[in-house]
């Protein structure tokens, strides 16, 4: 932690002596390509692509936490699969198996399938021959309203081997800046959108704040401290938080998460921790400082409530302990701040949402 410090450091440097131009983004011009997602009950946003040709329409997460894009299979005989649209590779001229296998384990599902290539399509956005994934077996992924996951994270995390989507449409130039961004609607099914090549300032107030990554290679940022009502309660040394796109809630270490639901009230049942609907508003906002600046979370904000109408914590303690303090900031966090992913200089801009 301590070199990626002295790194965040020299980039901060860097950037205040060269800084980044934002006239050099495309703001809605011809080169930005603006898909809409919708909003499924504040839990996930899916997208439509098409893959092959004549294309085949999928509803897919485009996650920021992994990079790998896959969709079932024709083949795929698990009970997740039954109910989702899945690939006929037969009926695709453009289509190219490989003998290529792999396995993706997420914090909620995973999923065992077969590298192919075929046409992919975001929006006017076209990756021919692009290499994908076609599950064979699936878990976890029962009921949920998506086909698939369309990684945006760095190529070196790709678990198949695949050229990422994003990384093949720079490499063939028909991306003209290599960022993408995100705005995330609270309540409404409509409105949100990713957006790729450039950023439409129509969806932030203010500024852009830019935040280096801990190292290229992934979507983590360093977080100076965690508070609420102006004392440290977590991340009192720093901590690292991956900006998560693919995750619903935010998720920290289980000891931190335990005494944030102490603080606040909240008492468990079932999976879930629960304060009463009528004390939301007077709850404290949790601030997350990030490179010098306060990103707070107000409590209508880390309150949803559940399909009975009970008010629970979007607070969710990590599976995995680690060694060193990290976080998970999703979708209960980018909904408040819009998000801007800079591959060109392996950083995260963050502004307040309109």
């Amino acid at each position: 932690m301590r070199k990626t410090l002295s790194g965040k450091n020299t980039l901060n440097n860097f950037l205040k002596e060269h800084p980044y131009r934002l006239s050099h983004i495309s703001f809605r011009g011809s080169n930005l390509t603006t898909l809409p997602l919708r909003n499924i009950r504040d839990m996930l946003y899916v997208g439509n692509i098409t893959i092959g040709t004549p294309p085949q329409e999928f509803q897919v997460v485009f996650d920021t936490g992994s990079s790998d894009l896959w969709v079932p299979s024709d083949f795929c005989t698990s009970p997740a699969c039954s109910t989702h649209v899945r690939f006929r590779h037969f009926q695709s001229s453009t289509f190219r198996p490989t003998t290529k296998t792999f396995r993706i384990i997420y914090g909620s599902g995973r999923m065992k399938g077969v590298v192919a290539h075929d046409t992919v399509r975001i929006g006017n956005l076209v990756s021919t021959d692009q290499p994908f994934g076609l599950s064979m077996v699936e878990y976890g992924f029962e009921g949920r309203r998506f086909d698939g996951i369309l990684g945006l994270n760095y190529p070196n995390l790709s678990c198949s081997g695949a050229i990422p989507i994003f990384d093949k449409l720079k490499n063939q130039g028909v991306i003209s800046d290599p960022v993408f961004a995100f705005y995330l609607s609270k309540d409404k099914r409509e409105g949100s959108v990713v957006m790729f090549g450039g950023v439409d300032h129509r969806y932030y107030k203010g500024e852009l704040n830019w935040v280096p990554l801990i190292r290229a290679g992934d979507w983590i940022v360093h977080v100076d401290r965690i508070t609420m009502k102006r004392e440290v309660i977590a991340c009192s040394d720093g901590c690292a938080a991956l900006v998560d796109t693919g995750t619903s809630l935010i998720q920290g270490p289980g000891r931190v998460i335990d005494n944030i639901h102490k603080l606040i009230g909240a008492a468990p049942r079932g999976s879930k921790h629960y304060v009463s609907c009528s004390v939301v508003n007077t709850l404290p906002s949790i601030i997350f400082t990030i490179n010098g600046i306060n990103y707070p979370v107000p409590a209508p904000a880390y309150i949803l409530k559940d399909s009975r109408g009970y008010c629970y914590t979007t607070f969710k303690k990590q599976r995995v302990r680690r060694s060193t303090e990290s976080w998970l900031l999703g979708d209960v966090f980018l909904r408040l701040y819009f998000s801007v992913f800079d591959r060109g200089n392996d950083r995260i801009g963050l502004a307040p949402a309109v």
